[in-house]
């Protein structure tokens, strides 16, 4: 049986290296042929692949592992998921700025806030309480008033003790729990589908029911990697499109 063999990549000094291998890794996986091996090399013969340290690589792996491309045993090895083929989201790097910078331009109104019972959908994101505190808002156009948003946030009840809630008409949840409560925040995954506006969401972005929205799933991790946000957007299709721009060096 010949040996899994990723592809070799250029590393680029902008990006962190465990990104750019795993990406790599992942471009591999998805890639691959039925009859290739499931089995991957070592983490030390792949470290040595792409010229980087076993950290590095351990990181890369565990960022597949959490993506369900990959499962780890100990002393069997790594192995790549039978099902992991096609449809795997795809994961872009960004920053906690650059989606600050997405809502400048709006005014936001606090709609409703409480504590709730962890949602059924979201219990894998916080499997070590039994309720969240939550946020609703809707963002409109400044100019012309337009609602073009509306968003709910499932927030650690530990920070919400620390936030006010008029610094969430002022600005987005990444910037309070980073800037005010003080949060550590190691990274935000997301996620965008489309679907069709429910009677709630027609109602508030005033648009007709069951028209094209973009639905938008935000989860804020700390720097270990325990979320520490849920944010679930709905924004009008007629308004919003996602561009994603990536260099070539």
């Amino acid at each position: 049986m010949t040996s899994f063999a990723p592809d070799s990549i250029v590393l680029n000094r902008k990006l962190p290296l465990w990104y750019q291998v795993s990406q790599s890794l992942r471009a591999s996986i998805l890639g691959r042929s039925p009859q290739d091996p499931l089995r991957l090399p070592t983490e030390e013969r792949l470290a040595e692949h792409y010229g980087v340290s076993v950290l590095t690589m351990r990181q890369a792996l565990k960022e597949l592992e959490a993506e369900g491309l990959i499962s780890r045993h100990r002393r069997r090895g790594t192995f790549i998921e039978p099902a992991a083929r096609r449809g795997t989201p795809v994961r872009l790097l960004g920053s906690v700025d650059a989606i600050v910078a997405q809502q400048s331009g709006m005014t936001t109104e606090l709609l409703g806030r409480g504590r709730t019972a962890v949602p059924a959908g979201l219990a894998e994101h916080f499997p070590d309480l039994t309720e969240v505190a939550t946020y609703h808002r809707l963002r409109c156009d400044e100019k012309s008033g337009e609602p073009t948003n509306h968003a709910r946030n499932y927030v650690r009840p530990a920070l919400a003790r620390r936030i006010d809630p008029e610094d969430l008409v002022r600005w987005p949840m990444t910037k309070v729990l980073r800037d005010v409560v003080g949060a550590d925040i190691g990274r935000i995954t997301d996620t965008v589908e489309a679907r069709l506006a429910d009677p709630e969401t027609a109602r508030l972005l005033q648009v007709p029911l069951l028209s094209p929205i973009l639905h938008y799933t935000g989860v804020t991790y700390d720097a270990a990697g325990r979320v520490l946000d849920v944010a679930v957007i709905h924004y009008r299709g007629d308004r919003f499109s996602f561009t994603v721009t990536l260099e070539a060096t």
